[in-house]
């Protein structure tokens, strides 16, 4: 099957891939069955639709925005092109069958775009990605917050706002948070010369580069294939296809950068005055980002929350795969920005969705931001307690109707279900304490039994169809599942599963959990791609990484199989940064330290830059050594035996077949 290659990289731990601009269409979608139309019927009876608020802040403070939105590349290729939503998402339209009501409702308000006022010298351009770029005018120039995921699309929101509002120079970007849709543009709208001349400060908090460069790096290939399930990627832009991303509509797919800071803010209450305009910071490690600030503006009592407050109920672990964040932590920091700043906001805004307006209505909007996140912790944590697991857990807990009818902590991006296990997973780890689970038989082998027991292929099906037609679709995807794994040939196996997991997909509020669903039924019908992919390792993060990062990345490609009964050291300068390494292969294992052997089997100098290029695949370790780039001693076998242990990757892995 032919693959669009898709270009930008990933922004790991919140939660980003990047959908090709012309997915590929699948020819066998199917509608909803009577069950969904019935259970999507409900919603609407359930929640709040009558409440308009929402519409009224996303469109209030419009400038201006482009009749169409369609952002290319230099080579004339689509990065970002809201054009392929508004075919089929309309304020005045009602939800398709396909589609859960409230996230249908969630993707009408995220296709408001353009340029927005958010009070007195602060802009905002929205759904230019899916994150938004935030304008403080200055005295002379203009300070940007988050400045989009690709440089393409940053470049069109700063010549908007340059358009609408008088061209000014930047004088600095602030990156709240290591999310690559929070820094991955920046290079679209200042220069590195900008930077080293002083022209233009780049303000991060601290240990940012350190958390944006190794979460795009260490399991980012892994990462980077489930989020291609996150995002939907190669998903149809209709109602039987991707919606809505839940914190935007999408996310643009240009070749995102790294410009590193130049400043950190290492504590709360820090003050920064550029341009005139006065900021106070907030430290929020550990939250939505292990490295994330609030800002606060006292000149126009605004507030910043970055990404710790949206318009929706958050991931506390994110279905792409992440290290789990702690909701406790997370509303404690909520409840410090309500306890220091509430009582003066009189308007919050943040990297996505659209601001409150009036302290009378953000005080209660940060107090049910904090106590989503503290309900799902302290809820979940009782339940564990009494000896409850993860899924039981999942499938107990519920929100009290303060929360529940609330839109901005409804499950468009994280969910109640899986936060709640993530919380338990924090503290109990996989295993769930029962004995049978301990050592349970993998997917593949646990598959064949479990068909052979319940009698045979044809059998399995057979009883699944009858479930299917009562539309219990959980329990179908659970037992097809086996019979896939049991005969990933089976066309009727997995066509029932995609049949499935579709039905699941059209019910989802959340926009991760529908892409999901529909991935996977896309992949069972459509087989897995085996071109393309995503490029979590850009050059300007090779490029930021130090060489422990390098090393560490290198351990984990270390096959092995084939360092098996090998040792030996290899001492490594990098001339230009005066750094000095020796690397260790003995019990299949790499090690690293600063601390050089007299006598290495094989010494190697070179500079970073040489190592980046390499990396790279500008050029090769040959090439660098005939040019004298690289300067090897010893025994060049050693070097090459263990460049060679060092597995690549395959990007397009199997999910939802063995």
């Amino acid at each position: 099957m032919p693959m669009k290659k898709l270009t930008a990289p990933l922004a790991l731990a919140l939660a980003f891939v990047f959908s090709s601009p012309h997915a590929i269409a699948s020819t066998q979608a199917k509608p909803a069955t009577k069950y969904t139309i019935e259970a999507n019927a409900k919603v609407l009876k359930l929640l709040p639709f009558n409440d308009k608020t929402d519409f009224e802040n996303a469109q209030k403070g419009l400038i201006a925005k482009p009749d169409v939105l369609t952002i290319k590349s230099s080579d004339d290729k689509p990065v970002w092109d809201l054009e392929e939503y508004k075919k089929y998402i309309q304020l005045d339209k009602a939800a398709p069958d396909t589609v859960n009501p409230s996230l249908w409702r969630n993707a009408q308000l995220l296709m408001q775009y353009g340029l927005f006022e958010v009070t007195e010298n602060i802009y905002q351009v929205r759904s230019y990605d899916l994150s938004n770029i935030t304008f403080i005018k200055g005295k002379k120039g203009w300070i940007v917050f988050d400045p989009l995921i690709s440089p393409e699309t940053a470049k069109a929101a700063l010549e908007l706002v340059n358009k609408e509002l008088g061209e000014r120079p930047i004088v600095a970007i602030i990156y709240s948070h290591p999310h690559l849709d929070h820094y991955g543009g920046a290079s679209g709208i200042v220069t590195k010369a900008d930077i080293d001349g002083g022209k233009v400060q780049i303000i991060a908090p601290e240990h940012f580069t350190e958390h944006a460069v190794s979460e795009n790096v260490i399991a980012g290939n892994a990462m980077g294939r489930r989020a291609i399930y996150m995002y939907g990627a190669l998903l149809p832009r209709n109602d039987r296809g991707g919606v809505s991303g839940g914190l935007g509509m999408t996310t643009s797919t240009g070749m995102a950068g790294l410009l590193v800071p130049t400043r950190e803010i290492k504590k709360t209450g820090e003050e920064l005055t550029i341009d005139g305009v006065k900021m106070v910071f907030q430290m929020t490690p550990g939250t939505e980002a292990p490295a994330e600030m609030n800002t606060w503006f006292p000149q126009w009592n605004a507030l910043w929350m970055a990404e710790n407050t949206t318009n929706t109920m958050h991931n506390i672990l994110t279905l792409r795969g992440a290290q789990v964040r702690d909701a406790l932590k997370w509303s404690s920091f909520i409840n410090e920005t309500i306890e220091t700043w509430g009582d003066k906001a009189v308007v919050k805004f943040q990297s996505h969705h659209w601001p409150v307006w009036g302290n009378d209505n953000i005080i209660p909007y940060l107090e049910k931001q904090r106590d989503i996140y503290k309900f799902t912790h302290d809820q979940s944590v009782r339940l564990m307690n009494q000896g409850f697991n993860g899924e039981e857990i999942s499938e107990m807990i519920t929100l009290p109707p303060e929360l529940e009818n609330n839109w901005a902590t409804r499950g468009y991006y994280g969910t109640l279900r899986h936060n709640s296990r993530a919380v338990y997973q924090r503290y109990m780890g996989w295993y769930n304490g029962n004995p049978s689970d301990l050592n349970n038989l993998p997917q593949e082998m646990a598959a064949k039994k479990y068909i052979e027991f319940m009698g045979g292929e044809q059998k399995v099906v057979k009883m699944a169809q009858k479930s299917f037609d009562k539309g219990e679709y959980r329990w179908v995807a659970e037992v097809m599942k086996h019979a896939v794994f049991a005969d990933p040939k089976s066309k009727a196996s997995k066509e029932l599963l995609a049949d499935a997991l579709e039905q699941m997909g059209y019910q989802s509020e959340s926009g991760p959990w529908r892409s999901v669903y529909l991935q996977g039924a896309f992949e069972l019908r459509n087989g897995v791609p085996d071109g393309g992919g995503l490029v979590t390792a850009t050059p300007d993060t090779i490029r930021a990484m130090s060489p422990e990062m390098l090393f560490d990345y290198m351990a984990v490609r270390l096959n092995a199989e084939k360092a098996a009964g090998k040792a030996f050291t290899i001492n490594i300068d990098f001339t230009d940064i005066d750094s000095h390494h020796m690397l260790r292969i003995k019990n299949s294992v790499l090690n690293h330290s600063h601390k050089q052997v007299k006598k290495a089997d094989v010494s190697v100098s070179m500079t970073m830059a040489t190592m980046n290029a390499i990396q790279l695949k500008e050029t090769t370790f040959d090439e660098a050594i005939k040019s004298g780039e690289v300067k090897l001693n010893g025994d060049k076998a050693v070097f090459d035996g263990f460049l060679s242990m060092l597995d690549n990757f395959n990007f397009w892995f199997n999910i939802v077949t063995p």
